[in-house]
């Protein structure tokens, strides 16, 4: 099974935020940027679907240069490889969903996995979309995931508790809080990960 993953280069949610002396804004240079919580998420789902069907695990990062640290860090959780594609950093969801889109079509996965939203802009819109222009099956605010050969059986909390979906592979999926705990790379995973293959 070929897993397409995204990891999104987002400012430390846990980091002390400093404003500049004038006033005018946030001070950038002691800000320090983390995968997106929620992507970390859904780069474990994926390792642990792969340790049980086999398959590939491809990590997506969509921004700068800078973003390979976050594909660097997906490949040292256990991911096969990343394909970084360089863009301008204030995108919108519908331009991400598009470049995906393109993504998709180059890897041919059988799941794509996205955090269920950014904790930068807090959109939640990049799955359902991706989803939209690919007319693939989609399962949102997923908290547990069961693959079935060519179907996938997904637990989404709602207001009334626990809805099951059903959907016929290939098909996006995104991750919520509950579904499972990230792995921490060790520090031989983190050393291998510098030699593992990203591509442009």
């Amino acid at each position: 099974m070929k897993i397409l993953v995204t990891a999104k280069r987002v400012t430390d949610p846990d980091m002390k935020i400093k404003v500049k002396e004038d006033g005018t804004g946030i001070e950038m240079s002691s800000m320090s940027f983390k995968v997106n919580p929620f992507d970390e998420i859904a780069i474990e789902e994926a390792l642990r679907i792969r340790e049980d069907k086999g398959g590939e695990v491809i990590i997506v990062g969509i921004g700068s240069d800078k973003a390979q640290t976050e594909i660097r860090y997906g490949l040292s959780m256990g991911a096969d490889r990343g394909i970084h594609v360089t863009a301008g950093s204030d995108l919108d969801s519908d331009a991400v969903a598009r470049i995906l889109v393109k993504v998709v079509e180059t890897e041919s996965p059988d799941l794509v996995l996205l955090g269920k939203q950014a904790i930068d802009v807090d959109d939640n819109q990049v799955a359902q979309l991706l989803a939209e222009y690919l007319g693939w099956g989609q399962a949102c605010f997923a908290s547990k995931i069961e693959i079935n050969e060519k179907t996938a059986r997904v637990e989404r909390e709602v207001d009334g508790g626990i809805e099951v979906v059903e959907m016929d592979l290939p098909g996006v999926v995104s991750a919520d809080l509950r579904l499972n705990e990230p792995r921490y790379p060790a520090l031989p995973a983190i050393m291998k990960a510098k030699k593992k293959r990203s591509k442009k």
